[in-house]
């Protein structure tokens, strides 16, 4: 049987990984991302501020903090999955739907380390 740890190191990992290799294209203004948010109408600052949140959320996810790290990510990628659906679509500049496929792994691997942590998060948001 997988020891417990272990299972949510790779939870955590992956989407970290994923997160923090974007941030060279969102930085730099690869044409992609360039792209995507001019689709969007929120280019440069919605692809800076985007960048900025996902490098918080990707260094958390590696810390003693990764639940905050896993709830800022699945309300980043929510954004970016229902932004591709909406507008750009699955498929950007012939990537074979791989920026929305990252995106959706990134949303669902952060989603199981939220709800893991749910009562956490219940118990903060509740007790005021």
């Amino acid at each position: 049987m997988m020891d417990n740890k272990w299972v949510i190191w790779v939870l955590r990992l992956i989407p970290a990984i994923i997160l923090l290799q974007t941030l060279f294209f969102k930085f730099t203004g690869a044409e992609e991302s360039v792209y995507i948010f001019t689709t969007l109408g929120v280019e440069p600052w919605g692809r800076i501020g985007s960048g900025v949140m996902e490098l918080i959320a990707g260094i958390l996810l590696l810390a003693k903090y990764y639940a905050w790290g896993s709830l800022i990510a699945v309300g980043i990628m929510a954004g970016a999955v229902l932004s591709h659906i909406a507008v750009p679509g699955y498929v950007v500049m012939n990537d074979g739907g791989q920026l929305f496929i990252m995106a959706l792994v990134t949303l669902v691997l952060s989603a199981i380390l939220v709800l893991r942590k749910r009562k956490l998060f219940l118990q903060l948001f509740f007790s005021f």
